[in-house]
């Protein structure tokens, strides 16, 4: 039977907190967090592993409350400007079983009012991860337009993120794939409505965006010399 996991209250809750961001009224407000953002997502993560498993048996889906695929809602404000205690979105990323020895490219969801999208990929990945990226598209040019220049990509995905304004040292900047090449990261995304987040088309929904951009995450895995 199709299931719904979020709902209205959820992005009531997320409104209300991006305009009361202090820990006094999170405190007095904790039991609607509980029950309208956190408990629905880690029921999606739970019932996200078993179709995730078919699309790479090397990912995970991990419904765990603490150190889990969900992101935590307390902000790290230690090297930060901005002091809020609280993020305004939830969001959880869907791991490589080999994440805590190499970089490796994530499936993710993120839910905010007005905000919510869904894709894969890596966000700044730091520099030798980087490297080997664009050191595998200057050498394996083809496999990557057959990932990302499909119409089932194109027709969904939008690369996010910074690039370089000039190619990177050592790449020659007439290779056909040089534009990809200056990326800084090799991450896609496709926004949905609260109306989806709030049906039970949510989770076939990310099934299916996660198997469109499932080639580029497998490729991104082969630079890192990971399975997929």
């Amino acid at each position: 039977m199709a299931k719904t996991y979020f709902s209205p209250a959820t992005f009531r809750f997320l409104r209300a907190l991006a305009k009361n961001n202090n820990r006094e009224w999170f405190q007095e407000h904790k039991d609607d967090y509980e029950t309208n953002v956190r408990e629905p997502f880690l029921a999606l993560i739970g019932d996200i592993q078993a179709p995730l498993s078919k699309i790479s048996k090397h990912y995970r889906a991990d419904a765990r409350k603490n150190g889990g695929s969900l992101f935590r809602i307390y902000r790290d404000t230690r090297f930060s400007n901005d002091k809020q205690p609280y993020k305004p979105w939830q969001g959880a990323r869907f791991f490589h079983e080999r994440r805590h020895e190499i970089p490796a490219p994530s499936f993710y969801v993120h839910i905010q009012p007005g905000e919510c999208f869904a894709g894969g990929g890596m966000w700044h990945p730091e520099p030798d991860a980087l490297k080997r990226i664009r050191e595998f598209l200057a050498d394996n040019p083809e496999a990557w337009k057959k990932a990302t220049r499909s119409k089932a990509f194109r027709d969904h995905f939008e690369f996010w993120g910074e690039a370089l304004s000039r190619p990177p040292r050592g790449f020659d900047p007439a290779h056909e794939l040089i534009d990809d090449i200056k990326r800084k990261d090799f991450a896609c995304g496709e926004v949905f409505d609260e109306k989806l987040a709030c049906s039970a088309e949510l989770l076939p929904w990310l099934v299916d965006t996660y198997k469109r951009v499932a080639p580029m995450v497998d490729y991104l895995c082969a630079a890192q010399e990971l399975e997929f």
